[in-house]
């Protein structure tokens, strides 16, 4: 099987505007089983779309950081992604996947753990402050504050209007 990660789909004039998969046939047959196949509807209507297709049309977004309206037509509706995207995220499906596919690479040999981080940035600093202190009275003065109000006691206080007819 080829392997479609770093090919990019041409179009029919020629442009490669389309997003590269990205999913190897290999990587996918490693996660598939969290992804499993919706059913049909017994009362019949438009087949559901795949869980490969949906979950390509994912990982572009969460890529490109784009809007779910702006999903490139060859993937399924936003719509659809979206919806299969809340149900596999409550469900623990990308956790899983992710883990799968951690343990596949470092079976391999391809994570360089003493390169590996950890990325606090939008981790919540919850324990820092006590609750009893105001956020206000808990923040130092500014450095600027006393020394400039001691050279220039007028700074802070603008004169007052005089009213002139």
């Amino acid at each position: 099987m080829k392997d479609r990660s770093r090919r990019a789909v041409e179009t029919p004039a020629g442009s490669m505007t389309e997003p590269n998969f990205e999913l190897t046939d290999e990587q996918w047959n490693l996660i598939q089983h969290f992804f499993p196949e919706p059913a049909r509807d017994p009362r019949g209507g438009r087949p559901p779309a795949s869980s490969r297709a949906c979950v390509e049309g994912i990982l572009w977004m969460l890529r490109s950081g784009a809007r779910w309206n702006d999903l490139p037509k060859h993937f399924p509706s936003d719509s659809t992604c979206w919806r299969r995207y809340k149900e596999w995220t409550e469900s623990g499906a990308w956790e899983k996947a992710w883990a799968s596919l951690t343990r596949a690479l470092d079976r391999a040999g391809r994570i360089n753990h003493k390169e590996s981080f950890a990325d606090g940035t939008f981790a919540p600093a919850k324990k820092g402050v006590k609750r009893s202190v105001k956020p206000k009275k808990a923040k130092a003065p500014r450095s600027w504050c006393s020394p400039m109000e001691m050279a220039c006691p007028w700074a802070s206080t603008p004169p007052a209007p005089v009213l002139t007819k």
